[in-house]
């Protein structure tokens, strides 16, 4: 299968804590103002980054989407293509909530309640969504070849992106990325405790290996410090200090300076200006990509100051539980539905595009209720009950 650009996981929002700590030392605020709002308004921004990138590998890319419709999205879309073509900076906006809503939920928590909290969110709704696409690939393998036996095994392990392994689903990608987040975290903040100070020289020194991974040139490092995804979940980290404790200079630079460096990087990655007429996508202008990365920090910035109370639906967070599994499958099983419904049974190709996207999200909802809902908890019980076995012993 070929590598594709996905957006990354999305995290669910934990409920807000009444009493949050504040910081040791001269570092942090004297007080945290407790926060009792759930934030929905990051339910809805998570929707909306997950139907960008869906809408762009379903109408703004080339590869195995054009051989699904049998041409290429631009001639079949070409006013909505050039639009699409900018989805896939969803994955800026997803990473910008990402640092918010983990910085957020592994407050509190210990290194063991923060281990099995992403354990159990990630892996039940990916292992379903590995065995759907390998099932989808042998019944229609004209649409995706199926890997091979081994190659599959060791997807379910989400290891497979270090192992230099081929994907089932190309978002794993992105879920390596997170993965590193989640253990740099957790190495340099969670195991000694979340406090204002940690949080922020975590963030500070994490801005400053990017520039130092820069000049040294290695590959180790790159893949460590991740320089060009850093940035958003650097700034998602400050604008959840800023939520929970209130604006400062420190916190309101290090947004700053994330924004900088996550414009330059989106830039270099996703700016395209040739204007070949065999190119397979729209080109895509600077000035848009700096359009949208500022959207990714400012609308999670609106949320941090509370100026987003207001979008308090529960639809919004209906929409929220649906985002992980439906970008699980959206991508690879949206050929498959693209296949069937365009080029066998001959629909429209806007009607096409909009029953793909409503199926995936009725399949997200049946993961969700079917695979997330039973089997999360009862993986978290298992868990729980094996480490005080352990500690026990």
């Amino acid at each position: 299968m070929t590598q594709a650009t996905l957006a990354p996981v999305p995290e669910p929002l934990p409920e807000p804590q009444s009493s949050p700590s504040t910081a040791p030392g001269a570092a942090a605020p004297a007080a945290a103002a407790p926060r009792h709002d759930r934030m929905r308004a990051l339910d809805g921004l998570r929707i909306v980054a997950a139907l960008m990138v869906c809408l762009y590998h379903y109408s703004g890319r080339g590869g195995d989407i054009t051989r699904a419709w049998g041409e290429s999205p631009r001639h079949l879309f070409p006013d909505l293509s050039g639009l699409t073509v900018y989805g896939c900076l969803g994955v800026q906006v997803f990473f910008v909530i990402s640092g918010f809503v983990i910085c957020m939920s592994s407050w509190g928590r210990s290194l063991g309640d923060f281990f099995r909290s992403r354990v159990t969110r990630l892996y039940p709704a990916y292992w379903a969504a590995i065995v759907l696409v390998t099932a989808a690939c042998f019944a229609l393998p004209s649409v995706s070849e199926p890997l091979r036996l081994h190659e599959v095994l060791v997807n379910f392990t989400m290891l497979q992106q270090p192992m230099g392994v081929r994907r089932v689903l190309g978002v794993c990608w992105t879920l390596w990325v997170e993965a590193r987040f989640y253990f740099f975290l957790a190495l340099f903040v969670v195991w000694k405790g979340v406090t204002y100070r940690r949080v922020v020289v975590f963030a500070v020194v994490w801005t400053a290996a990017t520039a130092f991974a820069q000049v040294a040139d290695n590959s180790l490092v790159t893949e460590l410090v991740m320089q060009d995804n850093a940035p958003f979940f650097i700034g998602g980290l400050a604008l959840y200090l800023i939520h929970r404790y209130g604006s400062d200079i420190l916190l309101w630079s290090l947004v700053g300076v994330s924004w900088l460096l996550g414009q330059h990087y989106a830039t270099i990655a996703l700016w395209n200006p040739a204007t070949d007429p065999s190119q397979v996508f729209a080109p895509r202008s600077p000035y848009v990509i700096l359009a949208i990365v500022t959207f990714a920090f400012a609308s999670v910035a609106v949320v941090a100051l509370g100026w987003a109370r207001w979008a308090n639906w529960r639809w919004l967070t209906f929409a929220g539980t649906l985002t992980y599994p439906f970008y699980l499958v959206h991508e690879h099983l949206g050929w498959f539905a693209v296949t069937i419904l365009h080029k066998k049974f001959g629909l429209d190709p806007r009607l096409t595009l909009i029953a793909a996207i409503v199926s995936m999200l009725v399949l997200a909802w049946l993961i969700h209720r079917l695979v997330e809902k039973p089997f999360g908890p009862k993986l978290r019980r298992a868990m729980k009950l094996q480490a005080a076995r352990l500690k026990a012993a």
